[in-house]
């Protein structure tokens, strides 16, 4: 097959298009369940007690439904199966030995609000790791070339979403940690070692997501990770009373989500 003489900026625009194209024509299902994430994420932060811990999981359901179709529908349903595989297991399976252990996130312990536990962790865990695995990797795909790169920044990217997760869900009463110190300055209730974790287990997940996940249509997932990052901004900073983790999360996770709008963009 004869290379593609165009310029690499010339080419990811015509991928964009053809996103575009695909997404809208063929592939609905992801699209309006990206959608109804983004009511439900819109709707957290006006609401409050049981409504919102059921709001929790309805974002973790539908988010994660919303990957799954997209590779699906993008890759095929052996490549969904497999990064639900990938991603469910090992992320579920760190979860229960964080909660007895403390390794590697630091001591912690669930609330009931989450919804049914298997050895102190809610089940739901283990699709919450699917619902940023999968947009995290396609974001590095689209960012960098080359196996190392986009697995390093696949990692960073899925990673770095916990610096606004863990201090918004902390303070819904999800889960709560022993000693929450050192911290970071502003979010006293989430420690550092947590992110140290969180960044250890996303390397592992990234490994794993790179090796299966090939190229496809992706306007789905990379609208999603760019709306995660200023719907986050703005719930913590301005509805939530958390603005030192909106701005830790901005810097942390706009090191991927900036540089992806502005690729966007062109």
């Amino acid at each position: 097959m004869t290379p593609d003489p165009s310029p690499y900026w010339a080419r990811d625009s015509r991928c964009a298009m053809v996103d575009e194209a695909l997404t809208s024509r063929s592939f609905p299902v992801p699209a309006l369940l990206a959608g109804a994430v983004v009511g439900l994420q819109i709707a957290y932060p006006l609401v409050h007690g049981e409504v919102r811990d059921h709001l929790i999981v309805a974002i973790v359901l539908v988010l994660a439904a919303a990957c799954v179709a997209h590779a699906a529908l993008t890759r095929g349903p052996m490549t969904a199966a497999a990064v639900l595989l990938l991603t469910v297991v090992p992320g579920f399976a760190v979860e229960v030995l964080g909660v007895h252990t403390g390794v590697p996130f630091g001591h912690y312990k669930y609330a009931d609000s989450l919804g049914p536990t298997l050895f102190g962790t809610p089940l739901l865990i283990g699709l919450a790791w699917t619902m940023l695995a999968w947009p995290a990797a396609v974001v590095a795909r689209r960012l960098v070339h080359g196996r190392p790169a986009r697995v390093l920044v696949g990692a960073w990217a899925l990673a770095s979403t916990d610096l606004f997760l863990d201090p918004q869900l902390v303070a819904a009463g999800a889960w709560t940690w022993r000693s929450p110190n050192p911290h970071l300055p502003g979010v006293a209730d989430v420690p550092l070692t947590n992110f140290a974790g969180w960044l250890a287990v996303a390397l592992v997940l990234s490994i794993a997501v790179q090796a299966v996940i090939g190229d496809g249509a992706d306007a789905v997932p990379i609208a999603l990770y760019l709306w995660l990052y200023v719907g986050w901004i703005v719930a913590l900073g301005l509805f939530l009373d958390r603005p030192a983790a909106a701005g830790w999360g901005a810097l942390g996770m706009g090191a991927v989500a900036v540089p992806l709008a502005i690729r966007c963009r062109r």
